[in-house]
């Protein structure tokens, strides 16, 4: 009986959880759009616009030298691209002038935000004199290196007792832009490692110390376990920087003396041999490729930077 009873009950229906807007959210939502549609249309004129022409011209046969050549060939270009040996020679002399500097530029950016962190007296100095890399263009940087690397007038070869020109070399010459990298954005990356550090708390590291762990333990321990999110930070910031690298390769040698990265060969096919579409397919290459180290460095060190992504 309570069955039936229950069976003939009129079903209720479940209340409507679409959201009415009242006229003045309306008015507000429009105010909003409004306010950022400005500044909207002008990311996508500086930013998406010449993405997708660059997109469009990589499927196009377009040559400067031979404008009425021009045609549509769909995929023909990356396919070029992708199966030229120059290209992946290019992709190995940018990991190389990516991983190497910005691996040296973490530890010993890590070690300058400590001295930064730790010093007593004039902090605001110590500070300010390590930024000063930093500060300086690239492009005056990368000179300034270059005319110590050179044989005739520069320091390094008389200090190194060297007769030849280091920057005839292959491995002198990725010696000198690596130190010429490092020194330039260490003091970044020591930035960006600084602001981490300040938000470990000292009680953690004097409890520690009362419980006996040595000073390497409460490093490992405690510091860099809570540094991680700003190490993601600056890792990706850094990766993603020096492996569109360009100013200091062309300064030294123009890529030459198999120093050639992946922007140089795009800087070469669109504006030395004037082949809008190749030089547009390697462009397109380059920005897929550093969305996919974003990507990698998001989802796979991601997880492990937020707070409990290491617990399971």
């Amino acid at each position: 009986m309570s069955a039936t009873a229950a069976t003939n009950q009129p079903v209720t229906p479940a209340p409507s959880r679409k959201r009415h807007l009242t006229e003045r959210a309306r008015a507000e939502r429009r105010l909003g759009w409004s306010l950022v549609a400005p500044a909207g249309i002008v990311m996508i004129a500086v930013s998406i616009y010449p993405i997708v022409y660059a997109f469009v011209l990589s499927l196009q046969r377009a040559d400067l030298r031979f404008p009425a050549a021009n045609k549509f060939i769909g995929l023909d270009n990356y396919k070029t691209v992708l199966t030229s040996p120059l290209w992946w020679q290019d992709v190995w002399h940018t990991v190389v002038l990516t991983v190497i500097p910005v691996s040296l530029e973490l530890v010993i950016g890590m070690a300058l935000a400590l001295i930064m962190h730790r010093v007593i007296f004039g902090r605001g100095p110590v500070r300010a004199i390590a930024l000063i890399p930093y500060g300086i263009v690239t492009v005056v940087a990368a000179y300034s290196w270059r005319y110590a690397w050179e044989a005739d007038s520069g320091w390094i070869p008389h200090l190194l007792g060297l007769k030849s020109d280091p920057l005839t070399s292959t491995f002198r010459s990725y010696l000198a832009i690596i130190v010429s990298e490092v020194w330039k954005t260490t003091p970044f990356m020591a930035l960006l490692l600084l602001g981490g550090l300040a938000l470990v708390p000292d009680e953690l590291h004097e409890a520690a110390k009362v419980d006996g762990a040595t000073a390497w333990q409460r490093f490992w321990r405690i510091t860099i376990p809570l540094m991680k999110p700003a190490i993601l930070v600056a890792l990706l910031f850094r990766t993603l920087d020096a492996f569109r690298i360009f100013d200091t390769v062309y300064i030294f040698n123009q890529g030459a003396h198999g120093t050639e990265t992946v922007s140089i060969l795009a800087y070469n096919q669109l504006l030395n041999r004037l082949n809008l579409g190749l030089g547009s397919a390697v462009s397109v290459l380059i920005f897929l490729m550093v969305a996919l180290i974003a990507f990698l460095f998001i989802k796979g060190f991601g997880a492990a930077a937020a707070p409990g992504g290491g617990e399971r």
